[in-house]
């Protein structure tokens, strides 16, 4: 290696300096504009840093972390891209100032549409609440006490196109009158004629109340529930007597009452010495045994069958008038069991007579005054 020859050094060190020294003052502008930048960005991020706020959008499931240099909420989404509809859920009101000092959280829920029927009427409307009970609310829905959402609870949760159908519900009380049949009583009189009734009491019918709940959905009835009765007026029983005294209105428009009827064999007497072997002088002509005296209504009996001062009626089958009424007055030997004497006026009419077959009515009102012996003795 040679010696350093600093004679032939220097002019090559002259030139790298007047190089150096042109190049830079070719560049100055350029440096300075460098310079400039580099101080400029350090200071705005200074700037920046110093004003930056952080955001927390928790939007439905997503959930995200931002930074942002808007003062409020709506510059802030506004910067962002995020679009709040006027039916949306939002947790702060878009004009809340914001905070470098804290991660501020805002949360959104966002309006789905359902449709809500209710009072005949369907309205589309969109709600961010969770539930069906607070979305019926929050639309000025008053619900009744009996009021049902059909298919669902108020705490069903709300779905995207759900249809609440409210159904208005109802509850009434009806009150029914019935009228209450009377009954009727009838109570046998021994004084009146078998077929004649009487009232004594008339029967008024009873008034009673039954009591209903209906139940109305929507304006229609859909149950009718029987709860309770109730008597308001008693009825009042009817009382009917109905007579028992055996009766028959006889040929000549009688009506006769008997207690008792016998079908007999009737033969025929007068007082002539034949039929009872005395004169007209003989002191007992023409009385008979009871002391009547004989004539047209008395009658011969066997006591054993119709007892002496018997009341009778005696009727003949076939196509001979009825002998009428008449009085067990007189016995006779040959007068015994089922067959009775008739006295008649004369031995012809005795005759004429013979044997008929008779029915013999024993007359109810034995001891009635109305009934008087001449009553059976004909003239």
């Amino acid at each position: 290696m040679g010696k350093y020859n600093a004679k032939r050094s220097l002019p090559r060190l002259r030139t790298v300096i007047a190089g150096t020294a042109r190049f830079f003052k070719r560049h100055a502008c350029v440096f300075v504009l460098l310079v400039i930048i580099s101080v400029s960005v350090l200071f705005g991020y200074k700037i920046y840093d110093a004003l930056k706020k952080e955001l927390k959008i928790v939007d439905g499931d997503s959930e995200i972390f931002v930074r942002t240099m808007g003062n409020d909420i709506e510059t802030a989404f506004n910067q962002l891209g995020v679009f709040i509809e006027s039916y949306d859920y939002i947790s702060a009101p878009l004009s809340t100032k914001l905070s470098s000092e804290i991660i501020q959280e805002i949360l959104i829920k966002r309006a789905v549409p359902v449709t809500i029927t209710i009072d005949g009427k369907t309205t589309e409307v969109k709600t961010y609440y969770d539930t069906v009970g607070e979305t019926i609310k929050n639309n000025g829905i008053v619900l009744g006490p009996l009021d049902k959402v059909e298919g669902l609870n108020l705490d069903s949760p709300i779905q995207i196109g759900m249809d609440i159908k409210i159904v208005r519900v109802r509850e009434e009380l009806l009150t029914e009158t019935e009228k209450i049949p009377y009954a009727i009583e009838e109570i046998p009189n021994e004084t009146m004629n078998k077929g004649e009734k009487k009232v004594v009491q008339t029967g008024v019918e009873g008034t009673l109340e039954k009591y209903y709940k209906l139940t109305y959905e929507d304006g229609r009835i859909v149950s009718r529930e029987f709860m309770n009765e109730e008597v308001i007026t008693e009825p009042v029983i009817e009382i009917v007597e109905y007579g028992i005294v055996p009766n028959f209105v006889t040929s000549r428009g009688d009506l006769v009452r008997y207690s008792k009827v016998l079908d007999m064999r009737a033969t025929a007497y007068t007082a002539s010495f034949e039929d009872t072997g005395k004169h007209p002088d003989h002191p007992e002509f023409g009385i008979c045994y009871t002391g009547m005296r004989a004539r047209e209504g008395i009658i011969a009996v066997d006591p054993k069958v119709i007892p002496l001062y018997t009341r009778v009626y005696v009727e003949v089958l076939g196509d001979t008038p009825d002998y009428g009424f008449a009085i067990a007055g007189d016995i006779g030997s040959a007068i015994k069991g089922d067959l009775i004497d008739l006295y008649l006026d004369t031995t012809e009419a005795v005759k004429k007579w013979g044997v008929k077959k008779v029915r013999v009515y024993i007359l109810n009102e034995q001891n009635d005054d109305r009934w008087k012996e001449t009553d059976y003795i004909k003239d």
